[in-house]
């Protein structure tokens, strides 16, 4: 088995289909035959063959409601060579659109496992027989890559063995990953980690994947960072293997220190949703670029009040062009970030963190109680700001929003 997670895909989607097939032929419903002559005798020989092609291609509508059918699809619609596997087992029409495609091989598949018959109970072999063919198809001539790495500060909902992210991507529980080696899959309380895993099939003389792989993970930990306030970072080291080679580790250059462990739900379609966009969108330069990474060196360290300069340059660099001088800060980040009536409180708040930061700075322990809430106000407003602009809900020229909406403010008072 080459991708274990298009085989846990389809074998998921293979059992709910039996079994609405079943059920269907329960009720009634009857698998059309043709009459074939058996080859070999000198006395022609007839037999019945189950149209089960047919049968299926009928249901399909019905069999796509199943919570198991998208997830097939996406997991073959990622993968190159399915129009191989169709031309391979005759298809006569096979659509250019990947997902389309996709759909096309996923009721072929699902006939190749029930060829020729007419009950529908699960039958392991003839799944593996149907898969080994899939991937033969899939994979000639080519090899499947394989790099994990641990994704620390992050816990899955305990309904969620995997999380399916798309292209080859997927949050892991460590444990679920066969023969992963154990410095990835366990922490140092012996839990077991989160992995960021990623499957990439590629011709054999092409380089290792590991490179585009560092950019893949890093992109999720941003995506992550921006989807829901948590501590989240990478281990230092990943392990990459092609096809059943012995795992190798390869440095991620992280740092490996989560702040705290965040439990992500089983959101799944608006979490891949969520990194999908942040991939496709995540700007190359700029003020926006700029403060993205400085809030990024926020989450990584260890201590609030080391990361609150990092926030706060961040969103003088979005919001106070002028310069901190100015005072403009908590004023315009109110107006963007509080409706009209909390503008004044978060403002004070905004005020109380930039007076904090000046303690910092002289070695002075922060004397009020409260303060890391200060710093954790500073960061969830810089990420709503951050998630929002990369997202294109709002304008990057946020000292413009922001100006506006004051504007607009003052003169509805004078009003």
């Amino acid at each position: 088995m080459r991708n274990p997670g298009l085989h846990a895909a389809l074998e998921a989607f293979t059992v709910d289909a039996a079994a609405q097939l079943a059920a269907d032929t329960a009720r009634g419903a009857e698998v059309p035959f043709e009459v074939v002559e058996e080859p070999g005798s000198r006395s022609p020989l007839y037999c019945y063959r189950p149209l089960t092609h047919a049968f299926i291609g009928e249901r399909l509508s019905l069999l796509s409601e199943l919570a198991t059918y998208a997830p097939a699809v996406r997991a073959l619609a990622a993968l190159d060579g399915v129009d191989a596997y169709l031309r391979r087992l005759g298809e006569a029409r096979i659509p250019s659109e990947p997902r389309e495609r996709a759909n096309t091989a996923v009721r072929t598949f699902l006939s190749r496992v029930f060829v020729e018959r007419s009950d529908f109970g699960f039958d392991g072999s003839r799944f593996k027989a149907a898969y080994e063919e899939l991937e033969a198809a899939l994979y000639e001539g080519r090899c499947v890559t394989t790099v994990i790495a641990p994704l620390l500060g992050l816990a899955l909902d305990h309904t969620t063995g995997e999380l399916r992210l798309g292209d080859g991507l997927a949050l892991v529980r460590g444990e679920a990953v066969s023969d992963a080696p154990g410095d990835a899959v366990w922490s140092e309380r012996d839990q077991p980690n989160v992995l960021a895993v990623l499957h990439v099939a590629h011709e054999r003389t092409t380089p290792s994947p590991v490179a585009s792989a560092r950019g893949r993970f890093r992109r999720l930990l941003t995506a992550l960072r921006l989807f829901e306030r948590g501590g989240y970072a990478l281990g230092p080291l990943a392990w990459t293997r092609t096809d059943a080679a012995p795992w190798r580790p390869v440095p991620l250059g992280s740092t490996g220190r989560p702040r705290s462990v965040t439990f992500v739900c089983a959101k799944e379609d608006e979490l891949r949703a969520f990194c999908n966009l942040i991939a496709r969108r995540m700007p190359a330069g700029g003020e926006v670029a700029w403060a993205l990474a400085r809030f990024e060196m926020g989450c990584e360290r260890l201590a609030p009040f080391e990361a609150l300069s990092d926030y706060l340059l961040a969103l003088r660099a979005l919001l106070e062009p002028e310069g901190p001088a100015s005072g403009r800060l908590a004023g315009r980040l109110a107006a963007i970030c509080a409706v009209p009536e909390e503008r004044a409180r978060v403002a004070e708040r905004t005020a109380h963190a930039i007076a904090l930061e000046r303690a910092v700075i002289a070695g002075l322990a922060p004397a009020q109680s409260g303060a890391d809430v200060l710093v954790a106000e500073a960061a969830d407003h810089l990420r709503a700001m951050l998630r929002d602009v990369v997202c294109g809900h709002l304008s990057s020229d946020l000292r413009a929003v922001a100006d506006e909406l004051l504007a607009d403010a003052a003169a509805a008072i004078a009003a």
